[in-house]
């Protein structure tokens, strides 16, 4: 396999380090590229409130994740465990023992790669990897590193590439530190790692989470799930608005209730039941063991106590999942819009869609119909809500 090592102190990842990662696996052809975000750098010190090591790696997972490539990206904590400063050569061997027959490519920016025979061991790291590093495409330093790169193979027998990167709006991770902190700064940002840093507080930002922009508050909900999730929960959104609209509900409530709705979705039950028990969640039995029923009511938990959103969010949230009898307007369009959304493919989801738009009761109808039948077959125990629910719809239409 071609492995790449891609180092950093990552103080936040942003975009242009997932562009070079891009480009550093499609002209290397890697199989794998692992990030390794440095505990403690050698070269210099971190700057002043700096988030700490974890935290970076958090974020840097959330970026690596960004990249919808899970087969071949992975985030290493191994200069985490390690501790002390993180020199290149040490994670070399390390990594070296664990790959020993595989082609390990080391990733690195121009200045980097112009330094690197200043760096601890050269010789040792040439010997273990191949080296890599980042150029624009009018960058006017290409000649000084092809340069470097012919002294580096005469010195320490080192293979080298320099890897062409696509024309993109550069920013320096102190410039963007800065421009955070100035409020600033979230185009150059991974959505996720934006949310982040966010709800977190991170260089300086001091969001009211209570009080967010409908952009925040989407890159707040999309840094707690997967990215694999984030093409659904922005399709909910979009869904739930056009439904709104349709019908006469507020849509921005229903955007709001659709940017939150699965923002629990990836909790595990612990700590999906410790959220019920902080803000008093009444659990039947059924919903105290199964997690996939406890995300719509942890959910909406945060989207009323963390994010600030009004009861009416906060219950369209709640029912998402199971329904309930006699639901309110935004309660079905929040329903239907998680059933159908574009990305939806299943027997039958055209049908349901174009009931969404002429008969929203008959369509809540089949899609609790669907739901029970689907639920049925895999031998999955429906819920008492869901099956109140059509009741319900299936009385209220016949009268």
């Amino acid at each position: 396999m071609k492995i790449g090592i891609y180092g950093g102190t990552f103080n936040p990842p942003h975009l242009g380090h997932l562009t070079s990662a891009k480009a550093a696996m499609a002209a290397l052809g890697l199989d794998k590229l692992i990030f390794l975000p440095a505990a403690v750098p050698p070269h210099k010190e971190l700057p002043q409130g700096s988030p700490g090591a974890e935290q970076r790696l958090e974020m840097m997972t959330l970026a690596a994740d960004a990249l919808l490539e899970p087969e071949k990206t992975a985030v290493s904590d191994m200069e985490l465990r390690r501790g002390g400063k993180s020199y290149t050569v040490d994670s070399l061997r390390q990594l070296r023992e664990q790959y020993s027959r595989d082609e390990l490519w080391l990733l690195m920016g121009t200045d980097m790669f112009l330094s690197l025979q200043n760096w601890r061991e050269p010789a040792a790291i040439c010997a273990m990897a191949h080296l890599a590093t980042f150029a624009r495409e009018e960058s006017d330093r290409l000649e000084q590193l092809e340069k470097q790169g012919n002294y580096l193979a005469e010195t320490f027998g080192a293979e080298s590439r320099v890897l062409s990167l696509p024309r993109v709006t550069p920013v320096s991770s102190t410039q963007l530190r800065e421009k955070l902190a100035q409020g600033e700064g979230s185009p150059y940002l991974p959505l996720p790692v934006y949310g982040y840093i966010l709800r977190n507080g991170l260089y300086g930002t001091h969001a009211d989470l209570k009080h967010l922009s409908d952009d925040d508050l989407r890159s707040c909900s999309l840094s707690m799930v997967r990215a694999k999730r984030h093409a659904h929960i922005l399709g909910v959104e979009e869904e739930a608005v056009r439904l709104a609209k349709r019908w006469g509900a507020d849509p921005e409530l229903a955007r709001r209730a659709g940017i939150l709705h699965d923002c629990t979705k990836y909790l595990e039950l612990e700590e999906q039941l410790q959220i019920c028990g902080e803000y008093g969640i009444l659990l039947d039995d059924l919903e105290r063991v199964a997690v996939k029923l406890l995300h719509s009511k942890t959910g909406a938990a945060l989207a009323k106590h963390v994010y600030g959103q009004p009861e009416e969010v906060y219950w369209a949230i709640f029912w998402h999942t199971t329904g309930k009898p006699d639901m309110t307007l935004l309660e079905k369009i929040v329903y239907l819009a998680d059933y159908m959304e574009p990305n939806r493919d299943f027997d039958g989801v055209e049908e349901l869609r174009r009931l969404c738009y002429e008969d929203l009761d008959a369509a809540l109808q089949m899609g609790l119909e669907m739901s029970i039948s689907d639920l049925r077959e895999r031998g999955v125990p429906v819920h008492k809500n869901t099956q109140g629910a059509l009741d319900w719809i299936l009385e209220h239409r016949k009268g």
